[in-house]
């Protein structure tokens, strides 16, 4: 099945003017804001610190290079998701809190498209919405609920969509009903990430790539012998936090793998619908991702590849081919016009998750040290609004941004070695037990609402 297929991301595999190298960091230098990390949440923060002001100097430190880790290798959503539904939100914050994040994240899509557009990113953001669909009855009351409690709340531009309706948009099989936002986008998101970073050198910031961290202290960043110095520290390290001396129980770094096909012809686009370039999934619990590319072609992903230990993180993990072949028939499965497609692409990366599922931005004026990250896996938009968060935390602005409920969020760090092993072991055997019993028409109740309380549902 494999044979000839590339085992790298296939967002690293096509021609992008945006791609170049840089150099490491090979003296000691002063910054007013070092940031660690060149991925979105690193690259966003630069940015929107830069276009407040110019004179500013910015240095980013890059272990690997632009866009290595979770950036520039996602599925390619820009969606107005966070790891805490609204539901969740609601109970914890109040309904109007929960209405607020959910403005603040429809418009961050839509921003991110804006600075696409304003930094001449061609062919890196198409918002055809996302479509989310249910094949069992149980995915089908999941979404009915869920839709139900948004309308509770007032968010009423979610759509519900019968069977053909659904069909209409994405001919996958066995649907029994979806839901369909316009706030998602499909995005290339390594160009994406290599285009933003050339935006924040044009603006004056400095990126220095082969240039691993070793610590971050305040106002101090530690590459083997140099230093860079600055009243400002930014980690945004994502999953690779667990790599950091002290941070390595903050996340856990959990793999999710990806495959694509080669260019499909446009009678396979014809059965399959797509003509929006619609984001989608369904609502199992172990989540699966698709989106059609640019070129033609059918990326797909999704969990349950292992978690390992220690948090260990290591570019061997990125290919599983067990799991690899598991979503390539699980893609087969929802969309058999694409069987005989060759699979041109497989790879992975791993995504930070927190202890109690939520996201968090934070910043401490007396250390000088922020940070944001645990997106569970949306980060392309909410990366955008930490950035943007960062940058009026560190600047004393008076942005609403600040008084989001993420802010200075504290999740407690996960449980030491053996117990994490077995923690997120159990949880993964938990949501694929719950799968195979809704597919098989069986109820799972207990083991959803066990779940659902360890994923901070």
């Amino acid at each position: 099945m494999f044979a000839t297929t590339v085992r790298a991301p296939l967002w690293d595999d096509q021609p992008d003017p945006a791609r170049g190298s840089r150099p490491p960091l090979d003296r000691s230098t002063a910054a007013d804001v070092v940031v660690v990390g060149a991925g979105f949440t690193g690259l966003w923060t630069a940015y929107e610190l830069l276009r407040r002001d110019r004179d500013r100097r910015v240095v980013v430190l890059e272990a690997r290079r632009v866009g290595f880790g979770a950036s520039g290798r996602n599925g390619g959503w820009c969606s107005a998701n966070l790891p805490t539904g609204l539901e969740a939100l609601a109970r914890r914050h109040g309904p109007d809190m929960a209405r607020r994040v959910h403005r603040t994240m429809v418009e961050t899509v839509d921003r991110v498209g804006e600075v696409a557009t304003l930094e001449g990113l061609v062919d890196t953001f198409t918002k055809g919405g996302y479509l989310h669909v249910a094949r069992s009855s149980a995915q089908l009351g999941r979404l009915r609920s869920e839709l139900a409690s948004e309308r509770a709340l007032g968010v009423t531009d979610s759509e519900w969509l019968d069977p053909e309706a659904a069909r209409a948009r994405i001919a996958v099989t066995g649907v029994l009903g979806g839901v369909f936002t316009p706030h998602c986008a499909a995005v290339h998101p390594g160009r994406l990430v290599r285009g933003l970073a050339a935006a924040v050198e044009k603006l004056g910031g400095v990126i220095h790539e082969s240039s691993p961290v070793d610590r971050i202290l305040p106002r101090r960043v530690r590459v083997g012998p140099h230093s860079v110095t600055g009243p400002v520290v930014v980690r945004a390290t994502e999953a690779y936090t667990a790599r950091l001396p002290g941070l390595r129980r903050s996340v856990a770094p959990i793999y999710s793998l990806m495959v694509a096909t080669e260019p499909l012809p446009p009678a396979v686009w014809q059965q399959l619908g797509w003509h929006h370039r619609e984001t989608f999934n369904d609502a199992r619990r172990l989540v699966i991702y698709g989106q059609r590319t640019s070129d033609g072609r059918l990326a797909f992903g999704g969990r349950g590849a292992p978690y390992h230990w220690g948090s260990r993180i290591a570019d061997q993990f990125d290919d599983d081919a067990v799991v690899h072949r598991r979503l390539v028939g699980t893609m087969h499965e929802l969309f058999p016009a694409v069987a005989g497609a060759a699979i041109t692409h497989r790879w992975g990366g791993p995504l930070g998750i927190a202890r109690d599922w939520n996201a968090a931005v934070c910043f401490d004026h007396v250390t000088g040290l922020g940070h944001a990250g645990g997106y569970v896996g949306d980060g392309v938009a909410a990366s955008q609004l930490a950035g943007r968060t960062l940058a009026a935390l560190i600047d004393r602005a008076d942005d609403p941004v600040v008084a989001l409920p993420w802010v200075q969020h504290r999740s407690r760090r996960w449980e030491p070695e053996p117990l994490r092993t077995l923690a997120i072991g159990s949880a993964l055997r938990l949501t694929a037990s719950v799968d195979t019993a809704e597919d098989r028409g069986r109820r799972a109740r207990w083991r959803g609402a066990a779940l659902d309380r360890l994923t901070g549902g």
